[in-house]
């Protein structure tokens, strides 16, 4: 009997409990123990947590205080985003190896384009479980995937069997597959429309598959039409190779509050250089700087402008951002602070020149020089001193992921 043949083969891989693995995988006397990576403050959150923690409740994005109350004995580290990112390359790399489509969702989560590879490669389970051999043995991290016809099966069956799984749902079989599911599974069904289905006796996947479609489309307009078509597993949008980046940020809760230009200015430094040195491995630089902060009172304030010229140095984008706090009401409390490198584009785009560009122009090769010390020797090794308007204060990051 020959294998079936997949019309389209769809891999959703996401690595397993990312950021606390890396530190598992680090610090080995943390194997087995709950341990959560994020900010450590009173108004820290949750960046992720291992599978030990997460048997207490604790999950991504929660605030910090609440995750200490669920499980007050877990271990807290604090995120190294730049070695979690440095890991994220090179499993995005295998993943090229497999296929030129990918599209990586953030740093521990993609979906590959398999189709067409069975006849090299062989059947798409095969295929996926030496995916994970390779990602292990180049990292030393575990990860699970989906294996499907569609982008919307595929992420789906890629949580059905962590960690270290590899679910796959063959042609014809999706919605058997989905039925049993609780509708609010589908991307997108949020409180307002899980509600809105429960009141017409809705509860699982194949509850919505059942339901005739023209009803749905009636009381819920195109969000029916699409909730028929992925009960039934239909998702026809394709794998996007790359997205262009429109933003590079960065932000952080403020373990207690601030106010004024000053405080402002400190607590901003260690984000542009994350910022900064983001865009430089990149190979990108930002045509445009947002300023963010949230008042005590979680009101919203965000600040924009254009430097003269596209920059990849963190004095260049913190001057841009200086202007910004020169023109802002900073005078109430200051719960959180950002901000963003906006309008990118690549490197070596020819831009048109400026009297700023020698300066600039000096100030990215001197950051260039002091990313290759850090490479080298890591993060706290080389400092830069105080100069006009600008002071390098050490490393810093957002609190989640």
């Amino acid at each position: 009997m020959s294998e079936q043949k997949w019309p389209r083969a769809i891999f959703h891989v996401d690595m397993d409990a990312f950021f606390a693995a890396i530190e598992v995988r680090d610090d080995p006397s943390l194997a087995g123990l709950p341990l959560i990576v994020g900010g450590g403050g009173a108004r820290g959150v949750v960046a992720t947590s291992s599978y030990e923690a997460r048997k207490f409740g604790v999950f991504s994005a929660m605030p910090m205080f609440q995750a200490r109350k669920r499980c007050p004995q877990a271990i807290v580290r604090p995120p190294r985003m730049s070695v979690y990112a440095g890991v994220s390359r090179r499993v995005m790399q295998i993943f090229e190896d497999y296929s030129p489509v990918v599209e990586p969702v953030s740093l521990d989560e993609a979906w590959i384009d398999m189709s067409g590879t069975e006849s090299l490669l062989g059947a798409p389970e095969g295929i996926a479980r030496r995916l994970q051999r390779d990602v292990f043995e180049a990292v030393r991290l575990t990860c699970s995937i989906g294996v499907a016809t569609s982008r919307f099966v595929s992420k789906i069956a890629s949580d059905m069997n962590k960690p270290n799984g590899v679910t796959v749902c063959p042609p014809g079989g999706e919605a058997a597959f989905l039925a049993p599911l609780p509708l609010e599974r589908i991307a997108g069904v949020g409180p307002g429309a899980a509600g809105a289905l429960h009141a017409l006796n809705l509860k699982t996947i194949g509850d919505i598959a059942a339901y005739p479609e023209e009803v749905l489309v009636a009381r819920l307009g195109d969000q029916g039409r699409r909730l028929a078509g992925l009960s039934r597993g239909e998702d026809p949008r394709p794998i996007v190779r790359s997205r262009t980046r429109r933003s590079l940020g960065a932000e952080t809760t403020l373990s207690a509050n601030i106010s004024g230009a000053d405080e402002v200015r400190r607590a901003l430094r260690p984000l542009v250089e994350d910022i900064a040195r983001g865009l430089r491995s990149k190979g990108l630089r930002a045509g445009g700087v947002t300023l963010k902060v949230k008042f005590a009172d979680f009101k919203l304030m965000t600040r924009a402008m254009k430097p003269a010229a596209p920059v990849d140095d963190s004095a260049a984008l913190f001057v841009a951002l200086d202007a910004l706090i020169g023109r802002a009401d900073l005078r109430h409390p200051i719960r959180l602070v950002g901000a963003s490198a906006t309008d990118l584009r690549a490197a070596d785009e020819p831009v048109q020149g400026s009297l700023l560009a020698a300066p600039t122009a000096k100030n990215e090769k001197l950051e260039r020089a002091l990313d290759a010390v850090e490479q080298r020797f890591g993060r706290d090794s080389i400092r830069r001193g105080p100069q006009p308007g600008y002071r390098r204060t050490g490393p810093g990051g957002a609190d989640v992921e």
